[in-house]
Formats: structure tokens, sequence, C-alpha cells
């Protein structure tokens, strides 16, 4: 039974949240899996309304791939693909496209919905208003990305799919906060300043990002080994153009990313062994073990990535890992700050 009213509209914003959650992970991946294949590029016309039409008939294809032969990745590095191999790409890139627009009204018929019957509670209003906002900004930047890659430079800025994938993983973790602030009320009074445990939300977030870089970058495949990179643990040619490597040079990108991630490893299994081991509060005992569990995951995926020369199933299988951490830490993070230690 429901205490009243609100906690029963409450539940069923939080199903809706969680489904669009669920479908935002899956884009998550997709849009790695689309990375990984390079067929970011093989859509060189952004059309949100026709855009959701594919290719129906063989002289739509060959329209298709006639426009694709126009610009650098086709001129540069795929001069050889037939219209067969053009399909395939052009799918992957379609279909990430398409799931995005069905997000879009995932989110926003039901939205109007509740709002127009009074079921959104004030407090909520403006969360979910700004939800709707940064949906739309992903959704041009996702574009704005693409033409990165359609000018000389045949591959996509790694700022700008960096920033892509920021706001997917920002528009993600926001979603599951409110979800987790909706389906837990009675746990809303802190019994204690806890900041720390947001801190290591953003620490993984950064680590996310990082890895953003390594995708954009491709820097994944310049070090097939572990634990060193090469012959040494710090390899020749780190930061030798200044800061900047750390952004625009692969050697300095993929070890800034290994040397966050054994930060990020060795800091969340000792807070999660310790949270386990003195909190009396039994969220916070098991989101601890499950924080502890992701990340050791996602670190042994990370390797795999690596030795296995960015494999596409492992590769892919890494970046649903981060979501994944990610999650973890917001469900440790929440029990953590709501923490019921006078029990």
């Amino acid at each position: 039974m429901y205490a009243n009213t609100t906690d029963f509209y409450d539940r069923w914003i939080a199903r809706w949240l969680t489904l669009c959650a669920l479908v935002i992970f899956g884009m998550i991946l997709l849009g790695g899996v689309t990375r990984l294949t390079d067929s970011g590029l093989s859509m060189v016309e952004w059309s949100p309304i026709m855009g959701i039409i594919p290719p129906l008939s063989e002289a739509d294809w060959q329209i298709a791939f006639e426009k694709y032969k126009q610009y650098p990745e086709f001129q540069k590095i795929n001069f050889d693909m037939d219209l067969d191999g053009f399909k395939v790409i052009f799918l992957y890139e379609y279909l990430h496209r398409v799931l995005g627009r069905l997000i879009g009204l995932l989110y926003f018929v039901p939205l109007v919905v509740f709002w127009v019957k009074g079921m959104v509670k004030p407090s909520l209003r403006g969360h979910l208003a700004l939800l709707l906002i940064l949906g739309g900004c992903q959704g041009l930047m996702g574009w704005y990305m693409v033409k990165s890659g359609l000018v000389d430079r045949p591959d996509v800025s790694q700022y700008r799919l960096t920033a892509h994938l920021g706001l997917a993983l920002l528009v993600y973790g926001y979603m599951v906060w409110l979800i987790l602030r909706l389906v837990n009320p009675r746990r809303l009074i802190p019994s204690m300043p806890l900041r720390w445990p947001v801190a290591l939300v953003c620490l993984v977030y950064v680590m996310a990002l990082s890895g953003g870089f390594v995708a954009g970058t491709d820097a994944g495949y310049a070090y097939p080994t572990w634990p060193l990179m090469g012959s040494s643990f710090f390899p020749p040619m780190l930061y030798e153009q200044g800061w900047l490597s750390a952004f625009e040079q692969v050697t300095t990108i993929h070890f800034n990313h290994r040397m966050l991630a054994y930060g990020v490893v060795g800091i969340l299994i000792g807070v999660a062994l310790t949270s386990y081991l003195s909190s009396p509060d039994t969220t916070v005992r098991f989101t601890a073990l499950l924080m502890g569990a992701a990340v050791f995951l996602q670190a042994s995926l990370g390797v795999a990535t690596v030795l296995s020369q960015v494999a596409i199933p492992v590769a892919a299988s890494h970046q649903g890992g981060a979501v994944i951490l990610l999650t973890m830490t917001l469900f440790f993070a929440h029990a953590r700050i709501t923490e019921k230690s006078r029990l």
C-alpha cells in the first residue's frame, strides 16, 4: 500500500524513468559499437524528421552511397568499399540515430501526460524539464560531432566525441539519481553531512570521459600490452607536446587512462571494503559490495580490451562496464549519504 497519492505517482514516474534509463544504457552501448565499427560517418546528412526513413530500394541505397563517396572517409580510407560494405556501416549509424529519436519520444510523451494529469510534484518538475533540455542538447551534440569528421580529417574530433559521451552519461546518471530519490523517499534525511560519496561518482565520471579520449584518438590500439606499455611502465614520448598531450597525443592519453583507472580501482575497493566492515546499514553494505564488484569487473574488461587489441565484443563490454560502474557508484553514494547509522 502507498502512504498517499504522491507516493503512488512517484512510483509510476520512477518506473517510467527506469525504462528510459535502460534504453539510454542500450543507446550508449550501441554508440560504442558504432564507434568501434567506424560507422559513425556513414550518414552524411542530418534530417531529424525524414532521417527516420532508411533506404528502401537498391536505387535509394545507391544514392546514399554516392553521397558518402563525396566525403573524406571514403576518399581516404574506404575507397575500396562496395555497396554491401556500406550497408553494414550505414545500418549501425541508422539504428543509433533512430534509437535516439525513440528515446526522445519515450521521454517526452509520458512527461507531458504525467504533467497534464498533475502527477509531477512541484519539487520534481525542474529536474524533469532539465533532463528534457539535456536530451535535446545530446542530439545536437551528436550531429556536431559527426560534422567534425566530414571535413579534411576523416575522423570525428575526440573533444566532441567525449562531450557526446559525457552528456549521455550525465543524462543517464541524473536519471538514476532521481529514480533513487523517488524509490527511497524515507531515506532522504542524511544522518550526517557526507559529500565524499558524490566525489566518488565524479571520479568515475571523469574516468569515463578519459575513456572517451582513448576512443576518439584510437589510443587503445597503441599499446596492446599489460601491465607494461610496450617494454616499460613509463613509455617514451609522454607529454612531449606539453599539457596538450593529455588530449591529443596517443601515448599520453592511453597512459593517463591507465593511471586514472588504477587510482579509481584502489579508491573504490578501499571505500567499499571500509564501508562494508564499518557500516551498520545493510543497504550501505550491499551497495558497497556491488560497487566493489563493478570496479573489479571494469578493470578486468579494461585489461582484456588492451590485450585483445580492442576486439569489438570486449571493447563494447568495457564501455558497458563503465555505465554499470557509474550506476553502482550512484547506488552506493545515495545509500551512504542517507545512511541510517543510528538504527
